[in-house]
């Protein structure tokens, strides 16, 4: 065999072989680097205010958006979405509430971004453009991404971003009264980083999202007590996501052990669902797939996008071949395809459910396939994921996950990896974010077992400021603005409570509509009232139902209908009246929407 062909069969180590250099490359590196403090500029000799202001990511799973404020400076640390939850229909998506930085455009110097998901990416075209297009801070991949996103939002749109690339983990930058330099983590999407922010009054210390990446000893492939060194008080924001998981994190190299068995055993195809921002993880497969002889297929919007840019940054290497359009899988024998798909979280319209429901395109699932959900899942999403196992499993013979085979590493760091960052970076102040307020809670009582004060400690809610000088960090009173904005369609911030309410009401009982059309002149009604049924009943099946709603509407406008109606009084006594009677006769409460017509 010559060394070409040696080196392709070998791609899958040399993948693992280098990631491992890479960390430990990072870890001496910036070691060295942070041992030297930034000689840009000179910082303030007065000592003002810092204030930290989440906007959002400290009582859900998402929208994470945090601003920095000291005296007129302000950096602010991702824009990210947050999906809709089951009682919010029509929704798209849920973004920040920046109500707060209005009038405070100019001072913003700098709008930092930890990485690619969209959780923290997701919002960034739509605040961008009304915050002014303030400069945008980060690695590669992640810009790129921010770029695509930019351009479905608006195409055409993304040279309007003013980027300051991030080229190196040992870059640092001065915005006003801020020092940022960055730091090595891992996370499930490549150039991951953690940030510092450095002011006259504290140094803040944030990884962003997070894992612990363990050899096979179960040891950390990074150190981070260097982080203990710098300038105080320092103030630790830690993403808490994993704060109640007790379980023994599985590593990359089991991972990849064991996904290497399922697809080289596999007496048929391989359809592997997983999060379209595994890149790392996908790259992998890919090349697993060229040391097999495999071809793969990706199907999936954001897949498809994931892996293009990841290619276009020389991030994925694939050889010529390997990689097939889905619609050409059936030309090749079922035993030497892989299929990686979106869809492992139960979504509706993604790849995995459209298969099931058998509406793909290209891929019927078959009985010899092999299914791998390759994905964590996703706090509220578990109903959803149960659907997806149990229709994958009426169809297929082989359905491979989380709970039978370690086939995932979580981008998330577990109670275990909470306790080792606190006693590695032994801050001055600990806030716990990115996660549901219990979560917040469990993080914290974590931190006061390992003898961390509760007086610093801060638990957060959206909107809470909290405020470090020269006396130390506290809580303020002051909450801002930080209520949900949605996103449907076009539509940003025009859906309100109110209509959202309406929408949860039709989605429950339905709705009536009540049409009455009224002779001005005669004084009475043309007809008996019109009515249109959507979601409540089915009107051919309830017809007495039907009669007597529209007889008791006719019993509304027995008053004088003579000259000039008054409408809002009549669709007052129909709302109120006719919103009664069906709940006396169907202890339900449709939507009554009245229609007044003046002839």
């Amino acid at each position: 065999m010559d060394e070409k062909q040696n080196n392709k069969k070998n791609s899958a180590q040399r993948h693992q072989r280098n990631r491992k250099s890479r960390h430990s490359k990072n870890r001496v590196n910036f070691a060295k680097s942070q041992a030297q403090r930034p000689t840009q500029g000179s910082a303030p000799s007065r000592v003002g205010k810092l204030r930290i202001i989440p906007l959002g990511g400290l009582e859900e799973v998402g929208r994470n958006m945090t601003v920095f404020e000291y005296e007129n400076d302000i950096v602010i640390l991702d824009m990210g979405l947050q999906f809709p939850e089951e009682d919010m229909p029509g929704i798209d998506y849920i973004i920040p509430n920046i109500a707060y930085l209005k009038g405070k455009e100019r001072n913003i110097k700098a709008v930092i971004f930890s990485h690619g998901h969209l959780d923290h990416i997701g919002a960034a075209p739509i605040l961008l453009e009304k915050l002014g297009h303030p400069p945008i801070v980060g690695r590669p991949l992640t810009v790129a991404m921010i770029k695509h996103r930019q351009e479905d939002y608006k195409p055409n749109t993304a040279k309007s971003l003013k980027v300051i690339m991030v080229k190196n983990i040992k870059d640092k930058f001065k915005f006003g009264a801020f020092r940022v330099s960055f730091f090595p983590i891992d996370h499930s999407i490549m150039d991951a980083v953690g940030i510092l922010i450095q002011t006259p009054t504290a140094t803040v210390i944030h990884p962003g999202d997070w894992t612990l990446e363990k050899n096979s000893l179960g040891q950390p492939l990074l150190n981070y007590s260097f982080l203990a060194q710098m300038k105080r008080p320092t103030v630790l924001m830690l993403e808490s996501l994993g704060a109640i998981d007790v379980r023994t994190s599985a590593t990359t190299e089991e991972m990849q052990k064991n996904i290497h068995k399922i697809v080289s055993e596999a007496p048929g195809r391989v359809i592997i669902g997983t999060f379209s921002s595994q890149i790392e993880r996908i790259g992998w497969i890919i090349s697993l797939a060229e040391e097999l002889k495999k071809k793969v297929a990706l199907d999936g919007y954001s897949m498809k996008m994931n892996i293009g840019i990841a290619q276009e940054l020389g991030y994925i290497k694939a050889a010529k071949g390997t990689l097939i359009k889905i619609e050409d899988i059936d030309k090749y024998p079922d035993n030497k395809t892989i299929v990686i798909a979106t869809g492992a979280q139960g979504e509706g319209n993604a790849v995995l459910s459209r298969i099931i429901s058998g509406s793909h395109r290209y891929v019927k699932i078959k009985k010899a396939d092999t299914v791998v959900l390759s994905s964590s899942i996703i706090p509220g999403n578990e109903r959803t994921i149960q659907k997806l196992k149990d229709g994958l499993y009426r169809q297929c013979d082989n359905v491979i996950h989380g709970n039978i085979m370690d086939i995932h590493v979580s981008g998330h760091g577990n109670r275990q990896d909470i306790a080792y960052m606190l006693k590695q970076i032994k801050p001055d102040y600990f806030i716990p974010v990115y996660a549901y307020h219990y979560m917040l809670k469990e993080s914290a009582k974590l931190a006061q077992t390992l003898g961390f004060l509760e007086k610093n400690i801060f638990i957060l809610d959206n909107g809470r400021v909290a405020e470090f000088d020269k006396n130390g960090g506290r809580i303020t009173d002051q909450k801002v603005p930080a209520d949900y904005v949605f996103v449907d369609g076009l539509g940003i911030g025009d859906i309100s409570h109110v209509v959202l309410r309406d929408r949860q009401m039709m989605a429950e009982d339905g709705m009536i509509v009540v049409i009455a059309t009224i002779d001005t002149k005669k004084g009475k009604l043309v007809q008996n009232p019109d009515l249109i049924s959507r979601g409540f009943i089915h009107m051919k099946e309830n017809k007495k139902l039907v009669e007597e709603t529209r007889m008791e509407a006719k019993k509304i406008f027995k008053d004088n209908l003579k000259g000039e109606v008054d409408e809002n009084y009549f669709k007052d006594r129909i709302r109120n009246e006719i919103g009664k009677f069906l709940y006396q006769k169907t202890q339900r409460r449709p939507m009554v929407l009245p229609v007044i017509i003046q002839v």
